[in-house]
């Protein structure tokens, strides 16, 4: 097998289905971390922690940030590096910490988001997640680019997870198994 070099594309086998699951496994997993940080004080959400976005607040912010910059590319009418770089600086106005200075503040923008990728998720068919999108000198699918924010988020709220346990609060169970668990209990139960 010859390894995939920056600028060829590679197939994937992520269909629309796949995707709405990874998309519904996202959204499951903020609002269950967006309910352990309601044990938190302002105090603890805007302290300084000396992770790789200081705080939990703007470890979150990071994590919508990055989820609104990909949608917002891949739904504009074109897309170059020119675009993502604008956007990339359009996000720091868009989600400075000094914009939000609550976790509501944050969930409300996040619930913004959210819809407008839902949107976007439920209008993704198997073929449009084969189109061709440039990012960082490599030519990458939308499903690909996808399964990256998605990762992205999960790599982020790791990182949340241990600043909860940092400032004495419990985190959120956000593994993927708990989530399918959760989706299957709740499946019979609409069946029962």
């Amino acid at each position: 097998m010859k390894p995939h070099l920056p600028g060829t594309a590679v197939a994937t086998s992520m269909n629309k289905e796949d995707i709405a699951l990874l998309y519904e496994y996202d959204r499951w997993a903020n609002t269950c971390v967006f309910q352990s940080l309601e044990a938190l004080t302002v105090e603890q959400f805007t302290r300084d922690l000396g992770g790789s976005f200081g705080c939990v607040r703007d470890t979150m912010l990071h994590i919508l940030a990055g989820e609104w910059t990909w949608l917002t590319f891949w739904k504009a009418p074109s897309q170059d590096d020119t675009l993502l770089a604008d956007l990339r600086t359009r996000r720091q106005t868009l989600f400075s910490p000094e914009a939000f200075s609550s976790l509501d503040d944050v969930r409300r923008k996040w619930t913004e988001v959210e819809r407008e990728q839902l949107d976007f998720v439920n209008s993704v068919t198997t073929e449009s997640l084969q189109k061709m999108f440039p990012a960082r000198n490599a030519l990458l699918s939308l499903a690909h680019l996808m399964q990256h924010v998605a990762n992205h988020s999960t790599y982020h709220r790791g990182q949340v997870s241990l600043m909860m346990r940092q400032l004495g609060a419990k985190p959120a169970a956000t593994d993927f198994h708990v989530f399918l668990g959760e989706r299957r209990t709740l499946a019979l139960s609409a069946q029962s």
